[in-house]
């Protein structure tokens, strides 16, 4: 616990950024019938009945000291995804960086290994080196700040039925284009 706060404590440095991560199952649903539309005084009224979907696994990072934020949708969540996260936050998000400080909790595809199983040895190590794994205790996950970024988009995004990966996707890239320009002062 005193490792992932002492982090939260340190200044920003844009050469060794903080960035928490974490996953969320998402169960898709879709209505069987349609929905009664709005009238005035009156709010959309729908079926409790419901069509289940399959789901999709939402991929949230996070990092406090600036406010950045970015959600992949993917299928399922695997330690390949988990290593295409990690390779992503790299290579893509903070290339420039020294190291990335990642506050994660201690699930079972969250580990090293997954890169190992994702990418040939070289390209793992080299992955790896750019990667400083701080995990939170096994019962305080809490702890990580992604975790309040998840119930924000769950609130503000996800808070109705959503039959299809697409949609949800389209969703998420609104309200995280949204997020972003809000940050624009």
């Amino acid at each position: 616990m005193e490792d992932v706060l002492d982090l939260y404590a340190q200044p920003y440095d844009p050469k060794q950024p903080v960035v928490c991560f974490d996953e969320k199952p998402y169960q898709l649903i879709g209505d069987v019938r349609h929905p009664l539309p709005m009238k005035p005084g009156q709010a959309q009224r729908y079926d409790y009945e419901y069509k289940r979907n399959g789901t999709c696994n939402i991929f949230l990072f996070f990092q406090p000291l600036s406010g950045w934020r970015h959600v992949e949708v993917t299928e399922q969540r695997t330690k390949l995804d988990f290593a295409s996260c990690m390779k992503a936050l790299t290579d893509k998000y903070f290339p420039e960086a020294e190291a990335i400080k990642v506050v994660l909790d201690n699930l079972n595809t969250h580990n090293p290994a997954a890169l190992y199983e994702a990418y040939k040895p070289e390209e793992a190590r080299r992955i790896l080196r750019k990667l400083d794994f701080h995990y939170t205790p096994k019962h305080g996950s809490w702890l990580n700040m992604v975790e309040i970024e998840i119930s924000v988009l769950s609130e503000q995004c996800l808070d109705r039925r959503i039959p299809d990966k697409a949609t949800v996707k389209r969703e998420i890239d609104a309200w995280e284009k949204k997020l972003t320009n809000s940050m624009l002062w």
